[in-house]
């Protein structure tokens, strides 16, 4: 397929988006940009969610990493199952009891506005990292079989499609991305469908001797049975729950279409959905990712991790299967990136400039403002996204999981705190405490081969680095009442 060809899909492709988010956000307010006006069907949400929790990294990263470590990532996803389970049952009713806009303002009442803005300022760090490490896997992806040869450079990529991102999204917000994301859900999951038929027709193999030679080279199993190991299933269970908590029950971007639905019970149900498709889809994806290995090793393809999918794609599929992985790709891309986009603007307006508390604004002011602040984050999605492009990191998945060891941990200790402890914290300590914790898992992290034997650090790091912040938060209570 010529590369002229794929632009020109890609650009019909965000002009039905487009459309899209023209007819949706009609008339839209801020209460449609932040919330949907608590009006969104929860099946298209569940739906959504999907495609916004997988990402380009899972359509990408997931399969590539079969070759090295089989089915492990499913103990992951299990655990976050179990974690929507506690979100849905625990922090949900909170939420919806409290009717806030913003998902961190319930912090307020147990640690003041210290605890409040440090938890938002740690989603946005977090967020805006997470994002532009999925849209770089993208868009790199996009450069090596398209821009590249048309001699556009990456950094003028980014530019132009983070541009598009921003169009449809600049008036609608929660109101549009939850129809926009139930639209590029379903194409992810046609194209993933699609890959796995075309890729195992074209093996000379029956079911049956593929699953044999998947077995045979290992890369079919699921539990990790070392306990040093990073990937015992212990450890990755423990981490996925902890990951479905942070990065879904504490993260506004999540948070901000679950609340948008009517009640509480559908929310709820939303949820149990949710959890349930992202087995079987993951599932799907790391069956892929077998047959993926397969082929390479079938007809001698060297190509390993984030670079399989695409090189199996381009270099040896139907060119139809061809347009189908570009558009299943920007559709595993964009509700990563608008859903961001919309949450990270929410978190600045309602957490740093507190719109929901301010008598001094009116309507027009505060879209005004809003819009600045999209366009303010749209610029640095720009740049961060180029500044990966030097890391380049074979696997983005394991980077991506990595970093939200950090930056989520504080986030789950922070709310860990304010629903547990009986002695409230207050005042700059709590931000000292959330920047402190992080800091000493890299000091262990650093230290971890001189301290342990054979035991290594995986993705517990995150239940490490969040009780590392409630201990400290509780050090810094008990100053303050011994103080007072």
């Amino acid at each position: 397929m010529s590369p002229q060809s794929l632009l020109l899909s890609v650009l019909a492709y965000f002009g039905l988006l487009y459309a899209v988010a023209r007819w949706t956000s009609r008339g839209a307010r801020n209460a449609d940009f932040f919330i949907g006006s608590r009006n969104s069907a929860w099946p298209l949400v569940a739906f959504g969610m999907i495609g916004t929790a997988l990402s380009g990294l899972t359509f990408v990263s997931v399969p590539g990493s079969v070759g090295n470590d089989g089915f492990a990532y499913l103990q992951v996803v299990l655990g976050q199952t179990l974690g929507y389970v506690i979100v849905a049952f625990t922090l949900l009713p909170l939420y919806y009891r409290l009717g806030n806009v913003s998902i961190y303002a319930w912090l307020d009442e147990r640690l003041g506005n210290w605890g409040w803005q440090t938890a938002a300022i740690f989603f946005i760090v977090s967020r805006t990292l997470g994002a532009t490490a999925r849209l770089y896997l993208v868009i790199r992806i996009l450069q090596d079989i398209s821009f590249d040869a048309l001699g556009v450079p990456f950094a003028v990529s980014t530019f132009v499609i983070i541009g598009m991102i921003l169009l449809y999204t600049w008036r609608g917000g929660v109101k549009t991305i939850v129809w926009t994301d139930t639209l590029q859900t379903a194409g992810m999951l046609f194209g993933l469908a699609a890959c796995i038929v075309f890729v195992s027709q074209a093996l000379p193999f029956s079911f049956a001797e593929i699953w044999a030679r998947a077995d045979a080279a290992d890369l079919t199993r699921v539990w990790g049975t070392e306990p040093d190991a990073r990937d015992f299933w212990l450890k990755q269970l423990l981490a996925g729950a902890a990951i479905g908590i942070a990065m879904t029950g504490m993260d506004q971007e999540q948070m901000q279409k679950n609340i948008s639905v009517r009640t509480l019970g559908q929310s709820q149900l939303n949820m149990m959905v949710t959890g349930i498709a992202m087995l079987l889809v993951v599932t799907a994806f790391l069956s892929l990712g077998a047959l993926m290995t397969i082929f390479a090793q079938h007809v001698g393809l060297e190509a390993r991790g984030d670079r399989l999918f695409p090189a199996v794609v381009m270099g040896y599929l139907p060119v139809g299967l061809q347009l189908v992985f570009v558009i299943a790709l920007i559709s595993a891309l964009f509700p990563s990136a608008d859903g961001a986009l919309t949450a990270l603007t929410s978190s600045a307006c309602n957490d740093v400039l507190r719109f929901e508390r301010r008598k001094d604004l009116d309507e027009a002011t505060r879209m005004r403002l809003r819009t600045r602040i999209h366009l303010a984050f749209a610029a640095v999605f720009v740049a961060l996204t180029v500044a990966f492009r030097w890391i380049d990191d074979p696997s983005m998945i394991g980077l991506m999981l990595r970093i939200a060891a950090y930056t989520y941990g504080p986030l789950f200790g922070l709310a860990a705190y304010a629903l547990l402890a009986r002695r409230p914290a207050q005042g700059p300590l709590i931000a000292v405490a959330a920047v402190g914790a992080p800091a000493l898992c890299l000091l262990l992290d650093a230290a971890q081969a001189s301290i342990f034997e054979t035991y290594r650090i995986g993705l517990e790091m995150l239940l490490i680095n969040a009780a590392a912040t409630y201990a400290l938060l509780w050090l810094v209570s008990f100053k303050r009442s011994r103080g007072g």
